[in-house]
């Protein structure tokens, strides 16, 4: 099925799905995803043909992982650094913080610049998949706080986590009215008093 990530088999080599993953990342920021063959692929990773399909079951898995990938790894590249602070508060100002910085572009593996609608569509699903991530990483963060009773007991965590990435993301697409979006320490404050202060 399209969009599935299958797991590979057991006696595959250890790192082989990464490689390939890397190697169609690789391809795709080059050649945009029109153009990115499985062929292609395979010789970039340094594997054949047939070990490409191993780990995927066909070229839209093979996409859909790409795309997952690198909504993993924005996530992964900032997590320590939100999960450095020890208030529910803190965490979301230095997520505010450490999110305004990437450049957008960053997270669109150049798609956003080509013409063609499987990029538009590309986009869209990576969009989906960086706001999936990000749910995520928050949801057993909103956790730790309702147990520590940083937030009220009775706080639907998964609806506080979708708040707290909503909100984040606006923080960086919409522009700033009343406070620097490039002073850290404005973007903390503001954070803690108007995004998780209604948590409480």
């Amino acid at each position: 099925m399209p969009g599935t990530l299958p797991h590979p088999r057991s006696d595959a080599p250890v790192g082989t799905r990464e490689r390939i993953l890397a190697a169609a990342t690789a391809q795709v920021r080059r050649r945009g995803l029109r153009r990115v063959t499985m062929d292609d692929v395979a010789r970039e990773a340094g594997v054949s043909r047939r070990t490409v399909y191993v780990h995927f079951a066909d070229r839209d898995d093979l996409i859909h992982g790409v795309l997952a990938r690198n909504a993993a790894g924005h996530v992964a590249a900032i997590a320590p650094h939100i999960r450095a602070h020890a208030t529910l508060a803190a965490q979301a100002g230095e997520a505010a913080v450490r999110v305004h910085a990437r450049s957008p572009q960053a997270y669109a593996l150049g798609l956003a610049e080509r013409d063609g609608e499987s990029e538009d569509a590309a986009v869209r699903l990576l969009g989906g998949l960086v706001f999936d991530a990000w749910l995520r990483f928050w949801s057993p963060l909103v956790e730790h706080a309702r147990d520590r009773g940083e937030v009220r007991a009775d706080l639907d965590t998964a609806q506080a986590a979708e708040w707290i990435v909503r909100a984040v993301i606006s923080l960086v697409l919409v522009p700033a009215r009343s406070f620097d979006p490039d002073d850290p320490e404005q973007v903390r404050r503001f954070v803690a008093d108007h995004i998780t202060r209604g948590l409480c």
